[in-house]
């Protein structure tokens, strides 16, 4: 099935999909990157000697960005396939999805993260209601000025509020790339590492398509908002996506840091008391 696109007339707005060839530059990993089908299929691949991965050639300042993933099959402990959106220098800005890899048969796990400034420690963490290796589903990251919200199929399974009123950070000044990658995680990645990569299932390989992005293209050295008109820069949960987001985090969040005492002995962070 191929997306349909459709032309955004605005400044300094990226509509795009399909193709890795004109819009993605491959960053690591030699040869274990692969661009198939004229554009439109991309395969990232981790053997003993390393991983791989992509990036965007354009920089954002606040989008809805998509892709199609399907995640490494079989035996994939040890191993960490991520999508994310990155900002440069020591005290950069990130959102993550991470899938972990696992023994064969056992669920992946999927671990979200953000960070501002440079620090993290945001972790939640969630397994998914379908087999995410049998098929290509679609995982989304919407950030604008209020709110970031993570998907799952359309279906919100996190949100990150803008609560700088609080003084806690929220990533809005930083233009950010998009960034996928598989790397060896063994040390942390499988079971708090006590599962290691087993080399002889090697090569371990994720594909990517349909990747989108409906973002404020940054104008490196503006220092001006790009754009302002696109109805996701509004956008919130409403009353059923925060039912529907109640409902993920209920059934299928194993890990939420806003609960770990044990990690915040001085006290929660911030945001985990605000109400807004």
């Amino acid at each position: 099935m191929k997306l349909i696109v459709f032309l955004v007339v605005l400044p300094w707005v990226a509509v795009f999909a399909r193709n890795f060839s004109q819009d993605f530059d491959l960053t690591w990993g030699s040869d274990r990157d692969r661009i198939l089908n004229n554009g439109e299929l991309l395969t990232l691949s981790l053997d003993k000697d390393s991983g791989s991965a992509f990036q965007s050639k354009n920089e954002y300042l606040f989008g809805k960005i998509s892709v199609q993933l399907k995640l490494v099959p079989g035996y994939s402990a040890g191993t960490v396939t991520s999508y994310y959106l990155a900002s440069q220098g020591s005290t950069w800005d990130e959102i993550d999805f991470e899938f972990l890899g696992n023994l064969s048969g056992d669920p992946y796990t999927v671990h979200t993260n953000v960070i501002t400034e440079g620090k993290g420690d945001r972790e939640q963490q969630f397994r998914l209601w379908f087999d995410p290796t049998a098929d290509f589903h679609t995982y989304s990251i919407l950030w604008n000025p209020h709110v970031i919200i993570f998907y799952v199929d359309g279906t919100p399974i996190r949100e990150f509020k803008n609560l700088d009123s609080t003084k806690v950070p929220f990533p809005e000044s930083r233009a950010m790339r998009i960034h996928s990658s598989i790397w060896n995680a063994d040390d942390w990645a499988t079971k708090g590492g006590l599962i290691k990569t087993d080399w002889s299932k090697a090569p371990f390989t994720a594909s990517f398509r349909n990747v989108s992005a409906q973002a404020c293209i940054w104008a490196s050295g503006s220092g001006a908002y790009p754009c302002s008109s696109n109805s996701w820069l509004a956008k919130q949960p409403d009353a059923p996506s925060l039912e529907r987001l109640m409902w993920v985090q209920k059934h299928y969040m194993i890990y939420n840091y806003c609960i770990d005492l044990k990690r915040f002995p001085q006290g929660l962070p911030l945001e985990c008391a605000a109400t807004t």
